[in-house]
């Protein structure tokens, strides 16, 4: 399927709404039917029919139609964050007594769910770097039932070999899940490496805003359906329609918005790689990582988030650049249109390390202001540090 078909006509039935160019938001929690036999039918197939929208919504599912095709998934689920959809991926595959492996660097919330969350119910889970398949070999059990991965990872971007992975687990027989936030839809596509399911959170790059939560789990029909009927019917971590909508207005931009945020942010990663106050930057795509080509491997272009080591030897060196920045937003999350930074030294309530990364890491993410614009706030915060 063409790109601009997926974005742009995909699941948009026009003729059914009056030929409005935006689809309607369906602001209904309830569909009516007609007859006890139907009514008795959507009981049944509630995961493909309209009855309740903690169900099914029309505007929603125009959304799911949209990245499951760019996913080059069969079928997908929309929840109500990416934390929503992760944590129901996984808990839709293990059992008390199983085994999980991890990577080790995953998103704070997925660690705190490996960590804490399922420990309390007998799941089992092992920590791995994953930059190295051995890695995973060691780390299987008899009852490992399913391997985690996020590539990149959320700080410092070590990148799993996808396709390497998916062959271990499938001689293994558990199954694979990855977050794919990092790259987008548009940069990298897992399902293509063997990789069973992908989560998203839509909130980064798909809505593209910062103005809407939203997750998504895509796979085969069936692990979708499997899901729908326990863990998303259950738990009820659903995505709203306005919400919907929103994401499908993100969509209709994320192509530009992509190429823009690629472009810049090799700017400035170019920028900062050569300044004298920066002892490493964390960035696949450079050619001096030593991943690159992997990260050329399975990914389509880089995306906007790095990391710098500041040359600071105490953290209020680190914490006086952060603070020096003008134009960039100091905040959680990524994918809008606004540049932002995470600094590493805010978990550290004292000298003492709160952090298993060092004070002095700073995570960037590159948004769509003129990359010139952003060099030279970096060049005058850096001169302050």
């Amino acid at each position: 399927m063409d790109l601009s078909y997926i974005i742009n006509e995909l699941g948009e039935e026009r003729e059914q709404y009056f030929g409005a160019v935006a689809p309607p938001i369906i602001q209904s929690s309830n569909f009516a039917s007609r007859t006890v036999a139907e009514m008795r039918y959507k009981m049944r197939h509630e995961e493909e029919e309209y009855m309740y929208t903690r169900g099914n919504n029309p505007t929603v599912t125009i959304l799911e139609k949209k990245i499951a095709a760019l996913e080059g998934a069969e079928h997908a689920v929309a929840f109500g964050s990416g934390m929503g959809a992760v944590a129901a991926a996984v808990l839709s595959q293990v059992n008390t007594g199983d085994h999980v492996v991890c990577v080790k660097r995953p998103y704070s919330w997925t660690k705190n769910l490996m960590r804490k969350f399922l420990p309390r119910f007998g799941v089992k889970v092992t920590m791995v770097d994953g930059s190295d398949m051995e890695d995973f070999k060691a780390a299987i059990r008899p009852n490992t039932r399913l391997i985690y991965l996020e590539s990149p990872t959320s700080f410092t971007f070590e990148l799993q070999d996808l396709a390497a992975v998916a062959a271990i687990a499938k001689e293994h027989g558990c199954r694979t899940i990855i977050d794919n936030s990092f790259a987008s839809p548009l940069y990298q596509n897992p399902i293509a490496f063997g990789i069973d399911l992908v989560v998203h959170s839509c909130t980064k790059y798909i809505g593209g805003h910062s103005d809407v939560m939203g997750g998504m789990v895509c796979g085969t029909r069936e692990m979708v359906n499997a899901i729908f009927k326990s863990e998303f019917m259950t738990l009820g971590a659903v995505m709203s329609p306005h919400d919907a909508w929103l994401f499908i207005r993100g969509l209709r931009t994320l192509p530009v918005r992509m190429e823009r945020v690629a472009a810049s942010t090799r700017k400035v990663v170019d920028y900062l790689v050569q300044h004298p106050k920066v002892e490493e930057v964390l960035f696949p795509f450079l050619p001096s990582h030593p991943q690159h080509e992997l990260a050329n491997r399975q990914m389509r272009n880089n995306a906007g988030q790095f990391s710098i080591l500041l040359k600071a030897k105490k953290l209020e060196q680190a914490d006086r650049f952060c603070d020096s920045l003008k134009h960039f937003l100091m905040a959680a999350s990524w994918g809008g249109h606004e540049s932002l930074i995470f600094p590493i030294s805010a978990t550290y309530a004292s000298e003492g390390m709160k952090s298993s990364l060092p004070y002095n890491l700073v995570r960037f993410y590159i948004g769509l202001e003129d990359p010139d614009y952003l060099i030279r706030d970096l060049a005058q915060a850096l001169a302050k540090m």
